[in-house]
Formats: C-alpha cells, structure tokens, sequence
C-alpha cells in the first residue's frame, strides 16, 4: 500500500488508495475481509500516508494482528514485498488497492496446501496492455508477457501464495526497462515453483476513477435490502436498498435500488436517488436533486436542484443549487479524462465528474463530462466548466453587465 494512487486524483491527495471508499467501506477493509480467514497475521507495506493507514487500523481493527513494513524508496512491485524479507512461512501476498471476491484467496490457499506450490492467480479478460498476460500449461507457470495487448487473456491479477524462497529470488532481480523492481520477473525466475489458479469471480484493480463506479456497482448490486433509518409514509423505496441508523428519507424521496445510503444522512424531500449509487454518513441530499449511478464520500451535501450522474465527489463537499453534472458526450463516444497528463478513454459511455475534498461549487455552475476538480477548491456561482481544476484553486466566471436606465427617478 506504499504509492501514491497517482492515476484516482485527486481523491489520493488527501488520504491513501487503501482508504478509498467504495460501498461505504474502505478498500482496505476488503482485502483484511478475504485474507483475514486464512492467516494469522498481517504485515502492510507502507510509505505515502502511513499514518493515516495506522490510524485507521487502530482504531477500526484494534485486535488484528498487524506489523509495518516500510518501502522507503517506491520502485517497483518486488521492492515492496521484498520490505516484508524476513517471514520464515508460506503467506499471502495480496497488492493493497485492489477489490477481489474473498473465493479467489480461499481457492488460492487451497491449492497452495493441495499442491505444496507457489501460487499466481489470474482472471480471463480483455488486455488492453495494462497487465501481464500469464502463459499456463496443465496449471503450471510457463512465461508472463508484461503489458501485451489481448483481445482475451489470463491476466496477473496481484493475489498470490507465497513461500520465503520469493525473497532471495527479488534480491536477484535487475531492475526493469522502466526503473523498477518487478514482481513478475523474480516469479518467472522460480516458475517451476509456481501453480496457476484461474478466478472466475469478480475482480478489479481500481486502477482509475471510474473503477471505482465499476465497483461501487457490483458491490450495491450483492448486498440485501436493509432499513435501519427512518422511511417517511410519503418517501417510496424500491429494490435492494440500504439505509443506515439515523438517516431520514423524507416524503417525497424516490429511491430506486440497488442504493446505498450510510449513517445519520438527510435525503429529501422530493429527491430522486437512482440504482447504483453509494452516499456516506452524515450526507444531505435534498430537494429536486437526482443522483445517478455515483459515489458521494461522507459529509458531502447536494441540497438544492442539482444533477449528479456518474461521478465520484469527495469528503466535506457541497454543491451549491443548480449544479448540474454532464456524464454524456453528444457523439455518445466513449468519455475520456486526463490521466497524469495523458488524456485516457474510459470505455464507458457515461462519465461525469472526479472532485476532491472540501470542494465548494455555487449555485448554477454546469460541469463537462470526464472532468476532474482538485480538492479545496471553489467553483463560483454561474461557472460554466469545461476543463480540470488544480487543487486549492478558486474558479469565478468573468461577467459583463448592461446596465439600462430610462432616466426617471421614478423608473430607478
């Protein structure tokens, strides 16, 4: 869990990946949640924000057994396991930001005990030169092919069983073409050693923004109908709804599940709360308001005739009535957004808006779709933006008056 989290800013300015939250739970919590039943110990690889990660732990899992290893120097995936050296037992290796049903561990572990092997685990998808493509024959490792483009292959998918025999093998690997020190080059170096599992569940690697909806969608889609708040008569609630202790859906109110609403929230009256969306503890989503297949993190308000859809907005938001989110192209071509300075297709049709903590917008600002606002910043009212926001930014819409006068007193 040491980086940064470059590509999901500007939610990774104010905390690390691991603490995301998605489904209203961090990402942390679900990597502890599938390795959790088959260890008897955790060690977290951290640099960027450890404090933050040692916090949350303390105090939400205060009984787990737990250590810190510290990557001092970022450089690659075998760098960060090898700041754990010195485990003297087979365990599990799992990257810290990515979402994977608890099955995959378990099955990994199983055939790890039934094999006596090393275990690499993959999942059958669409390569778009993002991950290694894994070369299996008869449940054996044969060669990973490090960013091949594939219409359809077995991908590394960062959950693995190792032995202590990893570490001499990382202490042997060079570095790679890009500077770092690769995971996947020490496993090759001991692929005799190695059984492939093959995961049929759900996996994804939150690598951008929009993976976050891509899981936020599954995870509203597994859970059950649950109402532990207050349903006024008025309000209407359909499908697999979730709504926490305190929270007041007001008359009015029109949820279409799958939603997940957190703790002690203000929704209504006469909103419209639409399938896939996940709003956190103590939010306010009121009057004439719509939101959409969308994430709102804890302590965010969308109080007045606003339109989210398809966006993810931060911690201690506020959107000022009359914020209207664009998540559609007119081409209806796939929405785009810039990436660490690359401009990168989402592949989704739909595609609103990434904004940071703390952000403030005014009444009647209007936001292009595939945008990203840096957090602290503040939108003015009538800002019509089209393109992304830095941090700490105050953004005001440059107006020109005509002023008439008939000349009478009376007329003034």
């Amino acid at each position: 869990m040491a980086g940064r989290g470059e590509r999901l800013q500007p939610l990774t300015n104010t905390r690390p990946k691991a603490l995301i939250p998605v489904g209203n739970r961090m990402i942390l919590d679900y990597v502890i949640e599938a390795a959790a039943p088959h260890v008897d110990g955790f060690v977290f690889v951290v640099n960027y924000r450890e404090e933050d990660i040692r916090a949350y732990v303390a105090e939400h899992y205060p009984g787990l057994h737990v250590s810190y290893a510290r990557q001092e120097r970022v450089c690659g995936t075998a760098n960060a396991v090898l700041a754990a050296d010195g485990i003297d037992e087979p365990f599990v290796c799992l990257n810290g930001d990515i979402y994977v049903d608890p099955a995959c561990v378990a099955d990994a572990v199983d055939l790890h005990r039934r094999t006596g092997q090393q275990v690499l685990c993959t999942k059958e998808m669409e390569n778009r030169g993002e991950y290694g493509s894994v070369v299996a024959r008869d449940g054996r490792l044969c060669e990973i092919r490090e960013k091949e483009t594939a219409s359809l292959a077995h991908v590394n998918i960062g959950v693995y069983v190792f032995t202590p025999a990893i570490f001499g093998a990382i202490r042997a690997t060079p570095l790679s073409p890009r500077g770092e020190y690769e995971l996947t080059d020490s496993i090759i170096a001991l692929r005799d050693t190695f059984a492939v599992h093959a995961h049929e569940g759900y996996w994804n690697d939150i690598g951008y923004p929009w993976s976050l909806l891509e899981v936020n969608e599954h995870l509203v889609s597994c859970q059950d109908a649950c109402i532990e708040g207050t349903v006024e008569e008025q309000a209407t609630v359909q499908g697999k709804v979730w709504i926490g202790e305190g929270t007041l859906v007001r008359n009015g109110a029109y949820i279409v599940g799958p939603v997940r609403i957190g703790r002690n929230c203000d929704i209504g009256p006469n909103c419209f709360i639409r399938p896939y969306t996940t709003i956190g503890d103590h939010c306010h989503v009121g009057n004439a308001t719509e939101i959409k297949n969308s994430i709102l993190f804890s302590h965010t308000n969308a109080a007045h005739l606003s339109y989210v859809g398809d966006s993810v907005i931060g911690e201690g938001c506020n959107l000022g009535a009359g914020t209207l989110i664009a998540n559609l192209r007119h081409r209806k071509d796939p929405v785009k957004m810039e990436i660490k300075g690359v401009v990168v297709s989402s592949h989704r049709r739909k595609l609103g808006v990434v904004i940071g903590d703390h952000t403030k917008t005014g009444i009647n600002v209007s936001i292009y779709e595939g945008r990203k606002i840096g957090d602290h910043c503040g939108i003015g009212p009538g800002v019509i933006l089209d393109s992304n926001v830095e941090p700490h930014t105050l953004v005001l819409a440059k107006q020109e008056h005509a002023v008439l006068r008939t000349g009478k007193e009376e007329d003034r």
